[in-house]
């Protein structure tokens, strides 16, 4: 029997508001001792009332844009029941039939077809989220910080459409990416910023039936996502082919030392909640033009600002990056994978223009940006790639509050186009910049790194080097092609990796005709 994974998930994201959802504590309880961060409101006692945090709707609106979810007019809070230790009202205020956003959708490119699959998106809410438990088994008992209760939380659920562990990840990746460029939370999941519940069932090969699901709980990595996933399909399969299949909805755990899932309660569904609209906060408002007039009794929310406020989204910006600087896939994903690095990776690129326009070639003649342009971007993506952000996690700097300007990159990157400076030199003068900021002209000169492009000067040192290496010299003239590197390798270990290779060559090829 040929079976179909069939996935859905729902991701909680926390949002970095300075209060919490319903009140006007801090939101930063996460960094401070336990119960400090606590008031009458986010604790539940009788008699307080909530007041919403305007600022956590607009930025789950922004999103819901960001995501091509449709808004409508009018959204509610509604009250969601269960018990539970970390939720001292008994009761959750959340979002039931009327959502903040819905039917959306993401596009992720597939690396098995390299083609782009749409996942749809059926619903982004908001709520508030429940306190922290801390259990302590062997001593038997569980303590509970009230410090994250209260934390505004959007919660976003996907259609079923995601058919592998794989496509979940990158959905998640690709999720997360949004989440940060519009910068409404960290979404740093090892902290919990943003948590995974992922819904899984099997069903055979041309049936549309749907099976009942298990809900993986609480994944808070996107390897967790996947291993669980992969075990989970594996264990379903089992069952299936010993003809018990999964008969009800049930929720289970991911166990990372054993590499399983285990199995923790029965699924609710929507009416064990007993959900009924909040009484105490006013409906919500999307002013869907700047004409629409609204009650004095109604949280508004003008959709129209918040339309101009959401920035170039990465894959738009991928997709300019492979288009406007001649980027391969994987260079434009890099590049864009933070922010703050797309910016920088732009910002050297005008500099570099400024740089190259200034600049004249050993003739004479002024260099053009068009003539050269795909070759300079393309030298500054493998810096910033392959020496920059390796150089920057080595020494666990961001890129926000470097001392290195793009301005210096780029005069980097314009001594090396020019063969002012080789390779190894610029390698040597960047951890410099780095930790100083100071220009790569000036270093050069105080490490006397600059370029040997003198044909006298390295003449000389290539006729020194002939004199002392006969052997290899004698293989090269016998047709040993791999010899010639040999003295290359001499000439350059002579000059301290300063010789210009490409003149080393060829002048050594002329000597040695």
């Amino acid at each position: 029997m040929e079976l179909v994974p069939v996935i859905g998930l729902e991701i909680h994201v926390q949002l970095k508001t300075k209060s919490k959802m319903f009140c006007s504590c801090d939101n930063s309880g996460e960094d401070k001792p336990a119960n400090t961060c606590v008031c009458q409101v986010c604790l539940g006692h009788p008699g307080t009332l909530p007041v919403a945090n305007k600022q956590a709707i607009e930025w789950s609106a922004k999103t819901s844009l960001a995501l091509n979810c449709t808004i409508d007019e009018y959204s509610k809070f509604d009250r969601k029941h269960y018990f539970y230790p970390d939720l001292p009202k008994a009761y959750q205020i959340s979002q039931f039939d009327q959502p903040i956003g819905k039917n959306g959708y993401l596009y992720i490119l597939n690396p098995e077809t390299n083609e782009e699959e749409k996942i749809r998106i059926n619903r982004l809410h908001l709520e508030e989220d429940a306190a922290k438990l801390f259990h302590d088994d062997k001593k038997k008992y569980s303590l509970v910080d009230y410090n994250r209760g209260g934390t505004p939380l959007m919660e976003i659920v996907t259609e079923p459409d995601i058919k592998t562990p794989i496509q979940a990840k990158l959905f998640l990746q690709e999720l997360r990416q949004i989440i940060r460029y519009l910068d409404v939370s960290e979404a740093d999941m090892e902290k919990g910023h943003l948590r995974c519940d992922a819904n899984i069932s099997l069903h055979p090969v041309g049936e549309e039936k749907l099976y009942p699901k298990t809900e993986i709980k609480n994944l808070n990595s996107f390897k967790m996502v996947e291993k669980a996933l992969e075990y989970e399909i594996q264990r379903q399969t089992k069952a299936w082919l010993e003809g018990n299949p999964p008969k009800d909805l049930t929720t289970r755990g991911w166990n990372e030392a054993k590499g399983i899932t285990e199995e923790q309660r029965t699924k609710e569904e929507a009416h064990d909640y007993r959900y009924f609209p909040e009484p105490d906060i006013p409906p919500i408002h999307f002013m869907l033009n700047p004409d629409t007039t609204c009650s004095a009794k109604e949280i508004a929310i003008e959709l129209t600002c918040l339309k101009t406020e959401i920035p170039e989204l990465p894959d738009d910006k991928r997709k300019r990056f492979m288009a406007e600087y001649a980027l391969s896939f994987d260079e434009a994903k890099l590049l864009t994978e933070d922010k703050a690095t797309a910016e920088f990776y732009e910002q050297v690129i005008s500099e570099l223009k400024a740089w190259i326009e200034d600049m004249e070639e050993p003739e004479g003649k002024e260099l053009t940006w068009e003539e050269n342009k795909f070759q300079l971007t393309k030298l500054a993506s493998n810096w910033i790639i392959n020496n920059l952000l390796p150089l920057l996690a080595q020494k666990q700097f961001i890129i926000e509050s470097m001392k290195l300007t793009a301005e210096n990159m780029a005069e980097l990157i314009s001594l090396i186009f020019s063969k002012k400076l080789n390779y190894t030199s610029a390698v040597q003068i960047l951890p410099n910049m780095l930790d100083t900021g100071a220009d790569p002209s000036h270093l050069m000169k105080d490490l006397n790194l600059g370029q040997i492009s003198d044909t006298k000067e390295l003449e000389n040192i290539i006729e020194q080097v002939i004199k002392e290496n006969p052997k290899p010299v004698e293989d090269y003239k016998k047709g040993k092609e791999a010899a010639l590197q040999a003295v290359v390798g001499k000439v350059m270990a002579i000059s301290k990796g300063k010789a210009n290779p490409e003149m080393v060559l060829q002048i050594l090829k002329q000597k040695l005709s």
